[in-house]
């Protein structure tokens, strides 16, 4: 079986971060670790709080998992403080050592659906730094613009973004999320090729009923799985937009939130 392991935040319903990240590696026949950085007080409609793990303990733990577990895929979320991120960094190095780094899934967490901040701005330097050597990036158009100051929201801002993650960021693939967009909610995909950057965009549907809570990191999740499994990027992709817009026709409420309708 393969393993990966999820460094994101925990949310108590399980609809997402860390929790909701383990369940997508389960339905992708992924093992799955985690390491909490962050515990959060939420009931999937807000979020109420926002308690940062001891980074010392964030460290320590993803030491542990890189001796005894050697993954096969990461993936980070939300990192909530720079304290937190600077650890995960310094984690992370020590894979980086390895002969081969698994390959890595950077979901740029900035702030949660009601606007509340997951990550502090003093952080968003470190965050730059994590993108470099990054297998994808999954930025909504929102983290697209604030990490990039590219309009994202239009096609030719979602591509002038893109190049910023591939090019000064340093990131090996992007994909630019369109769930936000007025309009075909297309993704747009863009990796590096030779000394310069590709472009695709990938056709989206807008699914009866809206979004549901924990949407990107299902995405994000997903991709992870599958690059664990030895799917190529674009495969990886591909599939996992395709689990996520199945999961969205069966989502459901509960609580008056719409959770993920996970296999």
């Amino acid at each position: 079986m393969r393993f990966a392991f999820t460094i994101a935040g925990s949310d108590p319903t399980g609809g997402a971060g860390l929790q909701a990240d383990l369940q997508v590696f389960r339905a992708h026949g992924v093992h799955g670790g985690g390491v909490p950085t962050a515990l959060t007080v939420q009931d999937g409609r807000k979020v109420r709080q926002v308690l940062p793990v001891f980074p010392s303990v964030v460290l320590a733990q993803l030491r542990g998992l890189g001796e005894g577990l050697r993954p096969d895929a990461v993936k980070i979320g939300m990192l909530a403080s720079d304290d937190v991120a600077r650890a995960v960094a310094l984690g992370l190095a020590d894979l980086a050592g390895e002969e081969r780094r698994p390959p890595l899934v950077i979901d740029p967490v900035l702030a949660a659906s009601d606007g509340t901040p997951l990550l502090e701005r003093r952080a968003w330097p470190t965050l730059r730094e994590l993108l470099r050597g990054a297998t994808l990036v999954t930025p909504n158009l929102a983290e697209a613009e604030a990490l990039t100051g590219e309009a994202a929201g239009t096609r030719a801002g979602a591509e002038q973004a893109a190049r910023a993650f591939v090019q000064e960021f340093g990131a090996d693939a992007v994909l630019v999320k369109g769930g936000h967009r007025a309009g075909a909610p297309d993704d747009l995909l863009a990796w590096r090729e030779g000394a310069g950057v590709s472009l695709a965009w990938l056709p989206g549907e807008r699914i009866e009923g809206g979004g549901a809570h924990g949407t990107g990191c299902a995405l994000s999740a997903a991709i992870t799985a599958r690059l664990a499994r030895g799917e190529a990027l674009r495969e990886a992709v591909d599939g996992a937009r395709g689990f996520v817009a199945e999961a969205l026709r069966r989502a459901v409420v509960r609580g008056g939130a719409r959770f993920l309708g996970l296999p």
